[in-house]
């Protein structure tokens, strides 16, 4: 079978991917509310009492608003690092011990015959990770909430068969936007979001014969849209000369209201 995902919402009002191997599956971050988690799941035909772990990037609400709720539920062990686990435990009540695991940034866990590998991310959070997922020689990265793409992250997300990557802003929009500027300032920071532009340069660098498809991810409700995303993202591929059919078109939508379909990682 192979790896297979939906990202079920992706955005500032709530993240929460699904990744399903040949025996286990796993959830990255919780960020909406437990019931709706379990209304966006029954959409893709799961439930809670399917996942085996919930993985942590970050306690920033959008990624942990549901997650003590959601874990006790369906009485689920959650991973995060230890300095992520100082910050939110004070969001997310009672979680009991044996349901507590601690991993380092850097490390690699395994959930069956599914290898998860951690690595950290800049983002202004106590320490923020992002996620690659690798089964029978298959590669899915997820990346969000990076103030800029490192060279150790490239080294993290490079050669993936399916990207999920940040494309959160459009840089003049966010500019003559309503925010005041300490917050502007902050997401155009290296430990802010990334934009559209910085999205598309970073994956000239990323993508490799072996990418299928990428997924643009963690828009701006206010200062992005999405065709802008995928436009901003091709004209950066054609101006470095890399240029699609519409039908090879490998840019994927992510939503913020709804899960994506269902992608298994060895289709085309």
């Amino acid at each position: 079978m192979g790896l297979r995902f939906t990202v079920l919402a992706s955005g500032s009002t709530g993240n929460a991917t699904i990744i399903e191997g040949n025996d286990k599956t796993v959830m990255i971050d919780a960020g909406l509310s437990a019931k709706k988690l379990d209304e966006l799941m029954k959409q893709q035909g799961i439930s809670g009492q399917s996942i085996d772990a919930l993985l942590v990037t970050h306690e920033h609400s959008d990624h942990i608003k549901g997650l003590g709720a959601f874990a006790r539920k369906h009485n689920l062990p959650i991973y995060a690092n230890e300095a992520t686990w100082g910050a939110l435990e004070r969001h997310v009540g009672t979680i009991s011990p044996e349901k507590r695991n601690v991993f380092e940034s850097g490390e690699s866990l395994k959930f069956g015959s599914m290898d998860v590998h951690t690595y950290n991310i800049s983002h202004d959070a106590a320490e923020p990770v992002g996620y690659t997922f690798e089964q029978d020689g298959q590669r899915l990265g997820v990346a969000t909430d990076l103030g800029y793409v490192s060279e150790k992250v490239k080294q993290q997300i490079i050669d993936c068969d399916v990207l999920v990557l940040e494309s959160n802003h459009d840089t003049e929009m966010l500019r003559i936007g309503r925010y005041p500027w300490n917050i502007k300032r902050r997401i155009l920071s290296d430990v802010g979001h990334l934009s559209n532009v910085a999205a598309g340069e970073a994956l000239i660098e990323l993508m490799t014969d072996r990418t299928k498809r990428v997924y643009l991810a963690h828009l701006s409700q206010d200062h992005n849209q999405m065709d802008l995303a995928m436009l901003t993202v091709n004209s950066i591929f054609e101006s470095n000369g890399i240029f699609y059919k519409r039908e090879e078109f490998p840019l994927r939508p992510t939503f913020a209201d709804r899960p994506t379909p269902w992608d298994g990682l060895g289709l085309q």
